[in-house]
């Protein structure tokens, strides 16, 4: 691709396991041309017909940067080796998805291999790339919202909202909204870029307006955070309370206030939200899956909603290993984007 070096096209035939007379999703899906420029093939696929971008973001760089564990950079591969395996059958809209690619970290990973977070000079510089990373995201991303395509973006950390939030905000001329399925609910400081301020980056440069939080544990958050949470004006449904009342009457008020927000919408999931799935801070006292699935299919049946983000999956650190982690984190973040399929299929 002519004028965007980071973006790295995905072959979908190097997933698919093929089997005679049935078609999985990685044999039918459009995947982006390769001719002309990058804003050339997202118009050639949007006039055929693709109106949802699939984009992986292969990094544990904003991670690593707020004292947590690497391996999110393996959530995309995760992905693509369950979701483009699943049959094509025509009940879901398959057809309108465009398989963009993955945003190349490989370099600034690389730059990261040797860096140890625990001393102060290179959690500096974790951070300092991690800015990078969010420059790379919004160079990808923009154009896509610019297009009209609405996005489903996996893999790597939780840094990523900011640039997804920063690019929705520039091309919509409005502050957005955003909720998000998180233990946590990275509002801290700005002390450099890192996976725990996404969304008080983006609330203190004006591309986030409206923010709820579900699932937030106030024991895994600092007291700044909390305080500048509700500084901000920003709520939340505990955990603690979602153990005590039907998930869809909380998913019946989240709906409600997203929707009386009235701006572009982003849908955000920390899949260390749900039960002992292997990420970062894999959490053993979390959501069901399908509490995960209703969260994403109700809002993504908003009509303001423009993107999905499913962050923090790391199938390295499944305590059964790699392969099988693989395997849950693939048939995991398949099904929360099944899901919202099926939630903007269902839209006013």
């Amino acid at each position: 691709m002519s004028n965007i070096s980071f973006l790295e096209l995905t072959d979908p035939a190097k997933w698919v396991n093929v089997r005679e007379h049935e078609t999985k999703i990685g044999q039918a899906i459009r995947v982006l041309s390769e001719e002309g420029t990058y804003e050339e093939s997202l118009q050639e696929a949007w006039n055929d017909g693709q109106r949802v971008a699939l984009v992986g973001i292969p990094e544990s760089i904003g991670v690593r940067g707020n004292l947590g564990r690497g391996g999110a950079e393996d959530g995309w591969q995760a992905f693509l080796k369950s979701f483009l395996n699943l049959q094509k059958t025509g009940l879901l809209s398959t057809h309108e998805l465009l398989l963009v690619g993955a945003v190349n970290c490989a370099d600034l990973m690389e730059k990261t291999s040797h860096l140890d977070a625990t001393e102060p000079h290179d959690l500096a510089e974790l951070r300092a790339l991690c800015a990078q990373v969010d420059a790379r995201v919004q160079a990808v991303i923009k154009p896509l919202f610019e297009q009209g395509f609405e996005v489903i973006v996996i893999g790597g950390g939780h840094n990523n909202a900011y640039p997804l939030l920063k690019s929705l905000s520039d091309i919509s001329k409005e502050a957005c909204g955003a909720v998000n399925l998180d233990p946590h609910a990275d509002f801290r400081p700005r002390e450099g870029r890192h996976s725990g301020n996404g969304f008080s980056y983006a609330y203190m440069e004006g591309a986030l307006e409206y923010y709820h939080v579900v699932g937030l544990h106030q024991g895994k958050n600092s007291a700044d955070s909390l305080r500048q949470l509700q500084d901000a004006g920003m709520r939340y449904h505990t955990l603690h309370r979602l153990y005590e009342r039907p998930f869809y009457e909380v998913m019946d008020e989240v709906v409600a206030k997203a929707d009386s927000w009235q701006r572009p919408l982003g849908i955000e999931v920390d899949v260390d939200a749900l039960n002992a799935v292997p990420a970062s801070a894999v959490n053993y006292a979390g959501l069901s899956l399908a509490q995960g699935f209703q969260y994403v299919k109700r809002l993504a049946e908003v009509n303001e909603t423009r993107y999905l983000h499913l962050a923090e999956a790391a199938p390295s650190l499944c305590s059964a290993g790699f392969e099988e982690g693989l395997k849950i984190c693939g048939q995991l973040l398949s099904e929360l984007t099944t899901a919202y399929l099926h939630g903007r299929e269902r839209r006013r």
